[in-house]
């Protein structure tokens, strides 16, 4: 038989705060789960790198040309503007060692006219981007609203939205978009042009690619739907319109930023293929998958013509991928 304890008066009397003293004396603060998830972001340096390449591809393209700046003023050449002196007459190939690449050309020239490499990949980057980032808007808006909308109500809303799902995601969507872009006319809804092929681009890869996040959305508002919080805001008198943007939404904020970082790489392949195609945007406006396209003729004499897009392509795309990557284990880390 043990002796009863011996509980002094001082420890009866330790205030609560003693509890949450750490070491140092410092006190322990509680964290939300958004420094949990960044605290578990920076451990992942492979991402943390990612996310610096986009932040820095994002600025360039958006100070490349004025008025936001001028990167390519104060480093080249315009990008469209040729150098026919600096182009062998005899094999359209750029003059000196490694394709012309030199000081005022870093990247080197393209063959034939002599074009800045290095200012047309910064041009070719604003294109790539802008639509990427507005097709992934375009996509998310409508698969975030229509997947939740479709697991929160079920019944027959759940059976019209899941066959429209079925039938976007069946189309063929390559073989639409060149039907589509390759017959534009000149001019329609106030723009012609390049900005009416970015328009029609923006809209056909947004509006045709919202099935795959709405399915994701779809099977979480499913789960949450049957939770505590929205059980106790239909008691106090919430209704659907509340639940689904208050409650529901932000509790899905962070598959679907997940899912948006590992679509903006699908969607600037789509352009770089569209360009490639020839029916994404018109010369002379500088893309990343153009210049593939008119690489293809000139490999043998100027092979940089072909690599340095293709990379230009190659790090955006793995950039954001591992930067996707270590958002999904941050946010989720049973995912692992």
């Amino acid at each position: 038989m043990t002796a009863p304890l011996d509980v002094s008066g001082e420890a009866m009397e330790a205030q609560p705060e003693a509890v949450l003293q750490g070491a140092g004396g410092k006190a322990i603060e509680g964290r939300s789960l958004g420094q949990i998830a960044w605290m578990r972001l920076k451990r992942d340096k492979i991402a943390i790198i990612g996310a610096f390449v986009v932040v820095f591809l994002t600025l360039v393209a958006i100070f490349a040309e004025r008025p936001f700046g001028g990167l390519i003023a104060l480093f080249g050449d315009p990008p469209n503007l040729p150098n026919n002196d600096l182009v062998d007459p005899m094999t359209s190939a750029p003059v000196g060692a490694w394709g012309g690449i030199s000081l005022e050309h870093p990247f080197g020239l393209e063959p034939v006219n002599g074009r800045d490499i290095f200012a047309r990949i910064l041009s070719g980057a604003q294109i790539s981007l802008l639509v990427a980032f507005l097709a992934t808007l375009v996509s998310v808006v409508l698969g975030s609203l229509l997947g939740v909308v479709a697991g929160y109500f079920g019944g027959w809303i759940d059976t019209v939205i899941s066959r429209l799902m079925d039938i976007f995601l069946a189309f063929p969507l390559l073989l639409f978009a060149i039907a589509i872009v390759g017959a534009l006319p000149d001019r329609a809804l106030g723009l012609s042009g390049n900005g009416l092929r970015i328009a029609v681009i923006v809209f056909i890869i947004g509006f045709f690619s919202w099935p795959y996040i709405a399915r994701i959305v779809r099977g979480q508002t499913l789960s949450l739907r049957e939770r505590e919080f929205v059980d106790a805001a239909r008691s106090l008198g919430a209704g659907n319109a509340y639940i689904i943007f208050r409650e529901m939404l932000p509790n899905l904020v962070a598959p679907i930023l997940v899912y948006s970082t590992l679509l903006i790489p699908t969607n600037i392949l789509f352009e770089a293929a569209l360009s490639f195609l020839g029916v994404g945007v018109n010369e002379p406006q500088a893309s990343w998958g153009g210049m593939l396209t008119r690489a293809v003729d000139y490999y043998q004499i100027a092979p940089h013509f072909m690599i340095v897009p293709g990379l230009a392509i190659f790090i955006t795309v793995m950039a954001f991928n591992l930067l996707g990557d270590g958002l999904r284990d941050a946010l989720d880390p049973r995912a692992r």
